[in-house]
């Protein structure tokens, strides 16, 4: 398929879904745009950081200073973050807790672009929780969300990546939500929904497509200059396509609409990284300086 098709623009797509998706374009909070820097310029050195780099960064993609600490502060209370005082200077450097859930979260980003072949097999999870666990609840159902699940009806989950099944007992587990839950692994019978069907209630696909659409839009002709603007574009893009689990569940092809858009916009968007990366990382080295190392 040739790029000048895959990518042509569509139909227009829904109102709804595209107000929907549009929502979604917005930059990140201050937390997650604080992970896509720590992902991207700390993680693969394995060097600190200091606090007035990161309040750089993340100043220059729209959040507050005061936004900025408060969310470095935030994610050293939790333990994913060690903080050095050096003089009237904080750096930070990432635990070993931290660098599990950078590499486990890059390791689901990456596992998107991955079109293995799928064995027919659906990984379902159905829980019923009581009034007294609504919060419980909210956390289920973004980390199912962010593992790939789907919800066709409900207190019923399912996922077709059933090598995901040790991530969702975690999720389970770590919920303290065992009690509630039945688990289990196999194909469709020939009654009932068939997987086209199952696939049709579970995800939105539609509006999937539209934020792929949207993001080509916001990042397919930029053309930063600056060191400075390709490193803030660069970080935005990462942080947009960081984010894309929580949309897209990453089905199988067997299990995509023909002419899926989604995996060449992609394709695109990957290629916009790797022409900025360079760019932005040698900019990023100018405004660490020299840190320590601890």
């Amino acid at each position: 398929m040739s790029s000048r098709l895959s990518l042509a623009k569509p139909a227009a797509p829904d109102a709804a879904r595209v107000d929907g998706a549009a929502r979604r374009m917005s930059s990140g909070s201050a937390r997650s745009l604080l992970l896509t820097l720590l992902g991207e310029f700390v993680r693969p050195g394995e060097r600190a950081v200091w606090t007035a780099t990161l309040v750089h960064a993340m100043s220059g993609i729209g959040i507050a200073q005061k936004s900025a600490r408060q969310a470095i502060a935030r994610v050293g209370a939790s333990g994913w973050l060690d903080a050095h005082r050096i003089g009237r200077e904080t750096c930070w450097s990432l635990t070993e807790r931290g660098r599990h859930v950078i590499d486990d979260g890059a390791q689901r980003v990456q596992s998107m672009g991955r079109n293995a072949p799928w064995d027919g097999r659906w990984l379902v999870v159905a829980i019923s929780l009581p009034d007294s666990h609504r919060p419980e609840r909210i956390k289920l159902y973004r980390a199912l969300s962010w593992a790939g699940f789907g919800n066709p009806m409900p207190g019923i989950w399912v996922n077709p990546h059933t090598g995901r099944e040790d991530e969702t007992r975690r999720v389970i587990e770590q919920l303290d939500l065992t009690a509630f839950t039945c688990a289990f692994a196999g194909s469709s019978l020939t009654f009932g929904l068939t997987d086209r069907q199952l696939v049709d209630k579970s995800w939105d696909l539609e509006s999937v497509a539209a934020h792929y659409d949207l993001l080509l839009d916001q990042f397919g002709k930029l053309r930063p200059r600056s060191a400075e603007s390709v490193l803030l574009t660069h970080v935005k893009l990462v942080n947009a396509w960081q984010r894309m689990p929580f949309i897209d569940p990453g089905l199988p092809a067997a299990l995509l609409p023909p002419r899926w858009r989604g995996r060449e916009v992609a394709a695109r968007l990957e290629s916009l990284r790797e022409q900025w990366s360079v760019a932005a990382h040698a900019r990023w080295s100018e405004l660490a300086g020299v840190v320590p190392v601890f």
